[in-house]
């Protein structure tokens, strides 16, 4: 695509000490998106606009450009994180800003969105920080164009679907149980539903008409017989709430005491965010919803969304949610904000067709930047081996971001706890800390440039910084095997902060000369793959619960070894202890328990025990947020 003057960049009038988030996001006059859109020649049947700062990107932008050549593709990543993050949002969106608005660079930043649980409890929003902010910062953080309630409701639909057919299974013949699927029409004749034929492909009956099933295939094709324990679909809202993690169901007198235990999960981290995230087209949608196993027959046979008949309904949930909405920094600069899968029990990366999207708008010399969740051990990882698998896209540069506070924890300094004063050595300089917490950024950078990328070191600075400390962590780096390592001020200054950044990335794009490489194969077993990542962990082992085995075993005879590993441990350790910091190594993995999510294409092992149901502390950021009923404006996110 053609390159014209940008009509909607902005000089940041920047202030010191640096105000609130919200205050800063409130200061900026945002562009209307059609111009943000107009900036990447985006024409009106490219998109719907939501309201005059959001638009939805349609997904036929790809399809327009499919013989185009794509931009330089960057991930952005970290080194193990303290409980207060390092700044990776932040400095993905002042890396695209730096490009952008100094380097006249065509950009755009793929995020993922957030969810409203952690916007309103303990963590805040997620559009990044000081002056490197996506805007309106309210909407980003709060609703945006309701993709994660189209999952929700999706999500729902699928638990009442089980239950519902559990209980109808329950009470009725087979013979009656068949009729009432195959209902006759007004002209007395029965015929199966499109969606149907998927089940009667799966069962190897390829007869078309409900009449001539025998009874014996009748009854396979309308008895699902789920076994009630073996259901791993659980209902999801995106609300922190604890009281949720287990309830009852089925109290009702009119549930004729169909009672089970089971639970919610916040939306995000439902298997539908993850086929979002994931998926590369409708049709593509549309197969992986369908495929999403809720649990197992009696007989140990997968049943599946389509098996329940909602397959097709999902996908019509889900339809507006595919397309990638477009907003702003607040520099100018083009964001698509696209899915928000965990980064612990799913992949933690934006959507695979926000980047699709982005690479071709920004057509060769321009920069695609996206975010992968946690450490590189965990999102990097992750990105590389999953996300990059399923989208068929090569990055050329992987960031690696660093604070001096957190190689100081890796060091050997004391606790770092959210909500607490951080301890004096945090404070003063102590470059013997930063240097003997340098081995954990050594061992992520030794891992992230084994993929064939090369690796640039970004430590996002802080006042307190001094130029020793800062020396110590670049030398660590460039020793290491980093490209570079640049320290940045994009908190403090925005995109001005991060030039030297942006030189380095562009650098280290336009010199990489390997293909990418994974970290296993996918034709090797379960246990293999497993023990890959562990390895890179630093691990001499892995131990395997008696549960993890028998779900090993069950998951390679359905058919499912053949999945790439999304594993799900702590982001505070290399290791399963979120104590051991630095870069530990001749541990022993424990792996709890594995599970799947079929639909989105990732077998999951569980080391140790995951919360996908966050609580409210004890003083939620919602004390803090309010609105100026005169202006209409949002006050107190963070």
């Amino acid at each position: 695509m053609s390159s014209s003057p940008s009509k909607t960049l902005r000089k940041l009038e920047v202030v010191s000490p640096v105000p609130a988030d919200i205050d800063i996001a409130n200061s900026v006059e945002p562009s209307h998106i059609s111009q943000i859109a107009e900036d990447l020649n985006l024409k009106p049947a490219h998109y719907d606009l939501y309201g005059k700062y959001k638009a939805k990107v349609l997904l036929s932008v790809v399809d327009e450009q499919q013989g185009s050549s794509d931009g330089y593709y960057v991930v952005v990543g970290g080194i193990t994180p303290t409980p207060l993050g390092e700044g990776k949002s932040t400095t993905t969106v002042g890396l695209c800003q730096a490009l952008g608005a100094f380097l006249d660079k065509k950009v755009v930043t793929c995020l993922r969105q957030p969810s409203q649980g952690p916007t309103f409890g303990i963590k805040g929003g997620a559009a990044g920080g000081g002056y490197s902010q996506v805007i309106p910062m309210d909407e980003f953080n709060l609703h945006m164009t309701g993709d994660i309630h189209a999952i929700t409701a999706a999500n729902n639909l699928l638990a009442a679907a089980i239950d519902t057919r559990i209980f109808h299974e329950s009470s009725q013949s087979d013979k009656a149980l068949f009729n009432r699927l195959c209902p006759p029409n007004k002209e007395g004749k029965r015929k199966f539903s499109d969606i149907m034929f998927r089940r009667l492909k799966k069962l190897g009956i390829t007869k078309t008409t409900p009449e001539d099933l025998t009874p014996e295939e009748a009854k396979r094709f309308a008895r699902l017989d789920i076994d009630p324990e073996s259901i791993t679909w659980r209902r999801v809202m995106d609300v922190n709430d604890r009281f949720l993690r287990k309830i009852s169901i089925g109290q009702g007198p009119d549930e004729k005491g169909m009672v089970r235990e089971t639970g919610f999960d916040i939306s995000v981290a439902s298997e539908i965010m993850a086929v979002l995230a994931l998926t590369t087209s409708l049709s593509d949608m549309r197969e992986r919803l369908g495929k999403m196993v809720v649990g197992n027959s009696r007989a140990g046979e997968p049943v599946t969304a389509d098996d329940l008949g909602a397959g097709g309904a999902l996908t019509v949930l889900m339809k507006d949610a595919i397309n990638p909405t477009l907003m702003q920094t607040l520099e100018g600069t083009p964001v698509l904000v696209h899915a928000g899968p965990f980064a612990n029990i799913a992949h933690g990366n934006s959507s695979v067709v926000a980047d699709k999207i982005a690479l071709k708008l920004v057509g060769p010399g321009g920069f695609v930047v996206t975010e992968a969740g946690f450490g590189a051990d965990i999102g990097t990882e992750k990105f590389m081996n999953i996300k990059c698998r399923y989208s068929g896209l090569t990055p050329q540069c992987a960031i690696i971001v660093a604070t001096i506070r957190a190689l100081k924890m890796h060091g050997g300094g004391p606790d770092v706890v959210a909500g607490k004063p951080l301890d004096r050595a945090y404070t003063t300089e102590n470059v013997t800390l930063v240097e003997a917490g340098c081995i954990n950024l050594a061992r992520h950078v030794a891992n992230t440039k084994a993929y064939g990328v090369n690796v640039v070191v970004a430590v996002n600075m802080f006042a307190t910084d001094t130029e020793a400390e800062l020396k110590a962590v670049r030398e660590a780096a460039l020793a290491a095997g980093a490209f570079d390592a640049v320290v940045c001020t994009h908190h403090a200054h925005g995109g001005k902060g991060a030039v030297d950044l942006g030189l380095a990335v562009q650098r280290a794009c336009e010199n990489v000369n390997q293909p990418l490489k994974f970290l296993y194969p996918l034709d090797i077993g379960i246990k293999d793959k497993i023990e890959a990542i562990a390895k890179s962990y630093g691990a001499s082992g892995v131990e395997y619960s008696e549960l993890a085995e028998k779900q090993i075993e069950m998951y390679t005879k359905q058919g499912f070894s053949g999945l790439p590993i999304c594993m799900a441990k702590t982001q505070y350790s290399f290791s399963h202890t979120a104590a051991s910091k630095g870069a530990p190594s001749g541990f022993v993995l424990p792996i709890r328990d594995v599970r799947a999510s079929i639909g989105a294409g990732f077998i999951y092992p569980l080391v140790g025990t995951m919360s996908t149901m966050p609580g409210l502390p004890t003083r939620p950021c919602f004390y803090d947020i309010d609105l100026d009923t005169a202006t209409g404006k949002v006050i107190g996110l963070s």
